[in-house]
């Protein structure tokens, strides 16, 4: 006799369970002219990047958005430097180094943070000097305070970096 669970050519075979699918709702999918607005957004704003791009080359090359002109980057570092320069050689027991300090950091920040973003004043030896100094007297601020006076030596590197990137300035460097 043979087994209920295997297939024989003398056994009879028992017709299978039909299994209904359940109704599923699908959301109601939206107007035909609402569909592709994400798609025509995306089409329009590549045709529009390129439009600039093509008009900015046809003008004669393509600047930055946040390309400020070389004269602006020449008289903000400047400025930066005096700052630096008057700040750190402050008397230690002057009552107003806080308020210097703190508006220099301020004023360093926002050098650094606007123009570091410039990849054609990343190989400036201005650009390069200036964010090294700036670099050590925001470190040494954090570190100590802004009352603490910078030591010696530090003082000295501070001093040069900025007189190199001076020289570097009026050179067009």
């Amino acid at each position: 006799m043979a087994s209920p669970t295997l297939v024989t050519p003398t056994s009879k075979l028992k017709p299978l369970l039909l299994i209904k699918a359940r109704a599923t709702q699908t959301p109601p999918s939206p107007p035909p002219h609402q569909r592709p607005l994400r798609r025509q957004f995306l089409c329009l704003a590549a045709a529009a990047a390129a439009a600039t791009t093509t008009a900015g080359l046809a003008l004669g090359g393509v600047q930055s958005a946040f390309a400020a002109s070389d004269e602006e980057y020449v008289k903000e570092t400047a400025e930066v430097i005096n700052k630096v320069r008057s700040t750190i050689n402050m008397d230690k027991n002057d009552p107003n180094i806080a308020s210097a300090v703190a508006e220099l950091r301020e004023a360093s920040n926002s050098w650094v943070a606007k123009y570091r973003r410039e990849k054609a004043l990343l190989g400036r030896a201005s650009f390069r000097d200036m964010y090294s100094a700036l670099n050590a007297i925001s470190g040494h601020y954090i570190s100590f305070g802004p009352t603490a006076p910078i030591p010696a030596k530090r003082k000295a590197r501070i001093l040069e970096e900025m007189d190199t990137a001076e020289k570097a300035l009026s050179r067009g460097r």
